[in-house]
């Protein structure tokens, strides 16, 4: 266990790495935790600190930087979140899509970091579809689902139909389907197909399989924005080996979206730190997250990606302010 002293210089160690990104040196440590200490006292104190693997000295200083255990024992038990005044945001009501895209920019801008944003968890139902004729044999397909998000899809027939029969396919689909999973709107169409005109049949079942593959896609999409932002991150900026495996990270999503998954099992803000598990391998990056709600029920998450030398306490408050922005925003889009 640490002692109060300890606690307090490591405290300050952290805080002045965030602020100044420098190994912090025993002079500078002395000022900054404000304690009257002698220099010897001090490097003993962060000689012990080093033993217990919360900070490390960089071989080309004589100061001394966090550690990733240095950095959990800091955020989870000094870390302390004041209220400052974040830029007002605001998020309207509008699609789904929209929705997610601007939360991912506006958690961009406010960290100055990279937001993203895992969409929320769809049906697979259509709530509303129509059919509209581009040209001969040529139909776009326009699905609504039961969030309120619009997807179109063109689909080819074999046969040409008009603007009649296509309003006469959409209403039977509507009237007959409209809530079903669409695998048994696939089921029931094929039994009831060939009461049917055969034409309209097969439009329908051209038309369910396009409704299938749009919401197949649209599943767990992750909306990154402010990738770029790393560029001005002296950390990424100074080692463009580092700068490579985040671009990485970004590209393949596969972890991202591991670690979104995760995060939307816990309550609150969580905060992930680069290098001390294998849910972010990576050392340089650390991730804040939080699950966003529908009516009450967690249907995705968001969350900065930064450096693990990042203001915690800011970025908690940005993450959780959008999180509430989006879950309200969903919410009034009925």
């Amino acid at each position: 266990m640490l002692d109060d002293r300890a606690k307090l210089l490591l405290k300050a160690l952290v805080e002045r790495y965030i602020a100044d990104g420098q190994p912090v040196g025993s002079r500078t440590l002395s000022r900054a935790s404000g304690l009257e200490l002698s220099p010897a006292t001090i490097r003993n104190v962060m000689s012990d600190l080093e033993e217990l693997g919360l900070i490390a000295s960089p071989h080309t200083s004589a100061g001394r930087v966090p550690t990733a255990r240095g950095y959990r024992l800091f955020v989870d038990t000094m870390l302390t979140v004041q209220r400052e005044q974040l830029p007002s945001a605001s998020l309207a009501p509008d699609q789904p899509q929209r929705v997610i895209a601007n939360a991912a920019h506006l958690l961009s801008n406010l960290s100055h970091f990279v937001g993203v944003v895992m969409a929320p968890r769809r049906s697979s139902v259509f709530r509303h579809i129509e059919f509209l004729r581009l040209s001969e044999k040529r139909y776009l397909v326009i699905i609504v689902s039961p969030e309120g998000d619009v997807q179109n899809r063109v689909v080819f027939t074999e046969s040409d139909y008009t603007q009649t029969q296509l309003v006469e396919a959409a209403n039977f689909l509507n009237a007959n389907y409209a809530g079903l999973a669409i695998e048994q709107v696939r089921e029931r169409l094929q039994g009831e197909v060939e009461q049917l005109r055969a034409e309209i049949g097969q439009l329908m079942q051209a038309a369910v399989q396009v409704t299938s593959e749009a919401l197949s896609e649209s599943q767990d999409e992750v909306v990154i924005s402010g990738e770029r932002n790393l560029l001005a991150v002296s950390d990424f900026s100074s080692d463009m080996t580092h700068l490579r495996r985040a671009f990485d990270l970004f590209e393949q999503k596969t972890q991202l979206m591991r670690l979104l998954d995760i995060s939307s099992q816990a309550e609150g803000v969580r905060i992930y730190i680069g290098g001390e598990s294998q849910v972010v391998p990576f050392e340089e990056l650390s991730v804040v997250s939080a699950p966003y709600e529908v009516d009450g029920q967690v249907v995705g998450t968001l969350g900065v990606i930064g450096p693990t030398r990042m203001p915690y306490d800011r970025m908690i408050q940005i993450v959780d302010i959008t999180s509430k922005l989006v879950s309200n925003a969903l919410s009034h889009h009925k």
